[in-house]
């Protein structure tokens, strides 16, 4: 079984699973509808359905410490497959289902096929798992699992192993890993985020995230849950069609509290023009959480003026940095201090309450204040290990996390550069993709469907601009436009512009571009003829 169960010691729940045995009636979640609207259901019924799936899965012969992998979109039957599997002192692990209405991809399959070869899960619940059955896995589907049947063991009924769940890496910088999270490590780090982020019995959230990422599931699904809060949760896609939808959360609701990464700021941006938000009071949002990726300054400033004449508080905006082997937040600003920057990278706050980040050279020395180095993260919320052994990028060693990305320190509070296997070494000085690819959009010239990728060939150096283009064909003299500012800001690397079909850079659930595939799919077909 994926969660290594050899030698691990039973453990108490903690407060996870508090919540299901005097659920409350008055509060819940509301879930998103195709349709446009939304759908109650409080947590009294909720937890009800847990414990209806808890029974479910031990009919299907789970048992303590078994792997159930979760391949459901954000929904009533996610939250009972995720609490009936720890009810059922099972291991929960959610995997990204292929997105509503578009046909499911041989990208994907190959990814879910490569995730299940590293999980071996006892059981798959979702629909159209394809994939895992051809793999010779169990599935159960959501309607299965939530059909009438016997109910699963009450709270504190059944004993647990360390493993609380596993969450699974973006994948942007190659394949996605799986982290073990310990109970204890969950409840801490649900702990300092509420604390962090002031929540209260009466706080009420709103989240468009993907529940199988850690920002989406422990932050804006499990907080809520455990905190007995009402929550308003989109899918994502309906997130991309009704943006303003996610406004109106806070703006008629109620809602205060949320997170995001930039990629869904700079999409209310677009798609939200400043007419649409008359009547909206958004004077109450406290905590605006934005992490997952690079933002750029002027991302945040644009945001914070588009909605400033509604009441929005600049200073609600909190950039953090966190990664699912840290099970989520690491650093964050703290509300009401407001964000800096230093020239283009934003600072991610101060460590959070028992968690220590140093930063270090390439031989693991401590590097001076405002020194670039690797992020080094020591606390009591790190993951137990990597499903298999640790590999390349982040990695588990002599109790702390090498994260893998690259940062600086500055009074104390860390700025992310970006990761360091999206990086090239120029003349001795470190460039990053995240860099050019925030320079060239400033500038207006990098289009939306495009990526930057770094990695070195027999010649040298190469910085390539991925660039979506219907037919492979562009504006001559944009692409030159491209590749001028690309070469000056990695000076001394070979720079190419390179034609992709519409819809052929794969992203991750997070808005990251799988910079990898595309640096090996750049490898194998490269463009002729090359800008230098």
């Amino acid at each position: 079984m994926g969660t290594e169960r050899g030698g691990e010691q039973a453990v108490a729940e903690g407060p996870l699973l508090a919540w299901i045995r005097d659920p409350a009636a008055a509060r819940g979640i509301h879930f998103s509808t195709r349709e446009g609207g939304w759908h109650h259901r409080s947590y009294l019924e909720l937890a009800a359905d847990a414990r209806r799936a808890a029974g479910r899965l031990t009919e299907a012969g789970v048992r303590r410490g078994d792997l159930v992998a979760l391949v459901l979109p954000s929904g009533p039957a996610f939250v009972a497959a995720f609490f009936g599997a720890l009810l059922a002192g099972a291991v929960p692990a959610p995997l990204a289902p292929e997105a509503a209405g578009r046909p499911v991809t041989t990208g994907h399959q190959e990814r879910m096929a490569a995730l299940l070869t590293a999980a071996r899960p006892r059981l798959v619940v979702g629909d159209g798992l394809q994939g895992a059955r051809a793999a010779g896995v169990d599935t159960l589907s959501g309607a299965e699992l939530l059909a009438p049947g016997p109910e699963g063991p009450a709270p504190g009924e059944v004993e647990h192993d360390r493993t609380a769940l596993v969450q699974f890496t973006s994948g942007s910088t190659g394949p996605a890993r799986g982290v073990r999270v310990g109970w204890d490590g969950l409840c801490d780090n649900l702990a300092v985020i509420r604390d962090w982020l002031g929540v209260t019995s009466r706080s009420v959230w709103a989240s468009w995230l993907p529940v199988h990422h850690d920002m989406g599931l422990v932050g804006c699904l499990l907080g809520p849950v455990v905190a007995g809060n009402d929550l308003w949760l989109m899918r994502p896609e309906d997130f991309v069609r009704r943006p303003l939808e996610h406004l109106r959360c806070f703006g008629e609701r109620g809602a205060s509290i949320t997170a995001t990464p930039a990629f869904g700021l700079d999409h209310i941006l677009r798609k939200v023009s400043p007419g649409q938000l008359t009547g909206l009071d958004l004077g109450h949002v406290t905590s605006m959480v934005v992490g997952a990726e690079r933002m750029a300054p002027s991302l945040l400033e644009r945001f914070a003026a588009l909605l400033a004449p509604h009441g929005f508080d600049r200073g609600a905006l909190l950039p953090a940095y966190g990664l699912a082997e840290a099970t989520l937040a690491v650093t964050g600003v703290r509300r009401g201090t407001g964000w800096r920057h230093r020239g283009p990278v934003v600072g991610c706050g101060t460590p959070l309450p028992g968690t220590a980040v140093r930063v270090v050279d390439e031989e693991g020395r401590p590097v001076p204040d405002g020194t670039l180095g690797e992020i080094i993260v020591r606390g009591p919320s790190l993951g137990l290990g990597h499903l298999g052994d640790e590999g390349a990028g982040s990695r588990f060693t002599d109790g702390e996390l090498r994260t893998g990305d690259a940062g600086f320190l500055h009074s104390g509070e860390l700025y992310v550069q970006g990761r360091l296997g999206d990086s090239v070494k120029v003349r001795g000085t470190r460039v990053f993709a995240e860099d050019l690819e925030q320079s060239l959009r400033e500038a207006g010239v990098l289009p939306r469907g495009a990526a930057v990728v770094l990695g070195d060939d027999a010649a040298g150096p190469v910085a390539v601009a991925v660039i979506e283009a219907d037919g492979g064909r562009r504006d001559t003299a944009a692409d030159d436009r491209v590749a001028r500012l690309l070469a000056r800001g990695a000076t001394g690397a070979r720079t190419v512009v390179h034609l992709v079909p519409r819809g052929s850079i794969p992203w991750t659930s997070s808005g990251k571009p799988r910079r990898r595939s595309l640096w090996r799919a750049y490898c194998a077909a490269p463009p002729d003829p090359t800008r230098t």
